[in-house]
């Protein structure tokens, strides 16, 4: 008789006998698929929405477009949807929590601005000076703000919808009547104008692939140790060689045109250390606890207000290092800094990439994938000269349709039992 197989977040330490540990037994492959299509019919789709959405976007564009799937493109896109992406990974975490933070926008201005302002030749700091203070500006506005709604017990919304207002007052202030302060420092102008040579490329291609495995591999030791049902290791190799795929398919197209950009290379090292840390800290763990059930999280003894300050601190430090890479990409910044569609944008981004509003679920991934739509959106209705108007109409039925996705999800898994 086979061994029916939940994939997590559904297993459970192994039972015990004679005051000793057993170690629940591996499931074959076949069992891993089996329960993968139980849960898929239960309500539970995964990543299935936003991996058809990409292919969508990109079928739909290249079609009304041949320049769309192109190497230049291709790069541009890269270069396009880093600030998306690093304004992202820090709202996953506070989606995780089942807040929201509206002032990422105008935070990533701030530092952006108080960076390019102190980089100002003659009398300016090194960028190894100015980045880091940039960077503390951010995490102290996000201190503020998280305490400010832990201490009076006041909704996130409101609190960054205020913030969102100051902070942009804050950088018409800060550039004052110049309207324009230019990015001068060649380290900062780098960070998006930068690219790998060819065989950098491969070379970063292969320590990537290796260490997903070893991440991946690290995670099916440290859950045995715990006693915990494992994913069977064909299906891990599987895994591991559709990243490979993908990784080098980028790399080769990428090497085509300028090659890789290095921001690619960051927002790439962002998510391995980000993912770490949502899923293998004891931070991490606490943090889709708080998500899941807030009252149950602070009865088991988690220092729940503590967290949450520390998550608006990561979110808007996120933002800080998005201000500079958007300031990097531009050259400058100006007085509507943090203004337009990118607040929106940023949060699509990690909620069409599979982050729950309702917190408790979520990768850091999803801000990576998002991005990739959001920006190839963008991108796509660029291409074919499309107004603002209807980029904005596009993304905003984009956005609608995952949280319509998550939202039956949600009900057809409890439904199910499965939540």
């Amino acid at each position: 008789m086979t061994t029916s197989y939940e994939p997590p977040l559904s297993t459970g330490p192994g039972l015990v006998a004679n005051n000793q540990p057993v170690q629940p037994p591996t499931p074959t492959a076949i069992d891993y698929i089996r329960a993968y299509v139980k849960r898929l019919r239960a309500g539970d789709i995964g990543s299935l929405p936003i991996l058809f959405g990409i292919i969508l976007v990109g079928i739909i564009f290249q079609v009304a477009d041949s320049h769309f799937l192109t190497a230049h493109n291709m790069v541009n896109l890269i270069l396009q949807m880093a600030g998306y992406t690093f304004l992202g990974y820090g709202i996953v975490f506070v989606l995780l929590l089942g807040e929201i933070d509206l002032s990422i926008g105008f935070v990533s201005a701030i530092v952006g601005v108080s960076v390019t302002v102190m980089l100002i030749p003659k009398n300016g700091l090194p960028w190894f000076l100015a980045l880091p203070i940039g960077l503390l500006i951010g995490s102290a506005i996000g201190l503020l703000q998280g305490v400010i709604i832990t201490f009076f017990q006041l909704p996130s919304f409101v609190v960054t919808l205020a913030g969102s207002l100051i902070w942009s007052g804050v950088v018409l202030l800060i550039i004052g009547n110049g309207g324009t302060v230019i990015l001068q420092d060649p380290t900062i102008i780098g960070v998006t104008s930068a690219y790998l040579p060819p065989i950098a490329a491969w070379i970063a291609a292969v320590v990537l692939i290796i260490g997903f495995a070893a991440f991946r591999l690290s995670g099916l030791s440290s859950r045995r140790q715990q006693n915990l049902i494992v994913s069977p290791l064909p299906i891990v190799i599987i895994q591991v060689v559709l990243l490979a795929i993908a990784v080098l398919g980028i790399v080769y197209v990428a090497n085509q045109d300028r090659g890789v950009p290095v921001v690619g290379i960051l927002m790439v090292l962002f998510l391995f250390g980000l993912t770490f840390l949502a899923e293998r800290t004891r931070f991490g763990r606490y943090v889709y606890a708080i998500g899941g059930n807030k009252e149950a999280a602070r009865r088991a003894g988690i220092p729940v207000e503590r967290y949450r300050v520390l998550v608006f601190m990561i979110a808007s430090t996120m933002a800080g290092i998005g201000g500079v890479v958007l300031a990097s990409r531009l050259r400058s910044v100006a007085t509507d800094a943090g203004g337009g569609n990118l607040v929106l944008n940023s949060i699509a981004a990690a909620v069409i990439g599979g982050t729950s509003l309702f917190g408790g679920r979520g990768r850091i991934s999803s801000a990576l994938v998002g991005a990739i739509v959001v920006a190839g959106v963008e991108n796509g209705m660029g291409l074919l000269g499309l107004s603002a108007g209807d980029k904005f109409i596009a993304t905003g039925l984009v956005l609608l349709a995952a949280v319509v996705i998550d939202s039956i999800s949600r009900r057809n898994q409890k439904r199910a039992g499965l939540t």
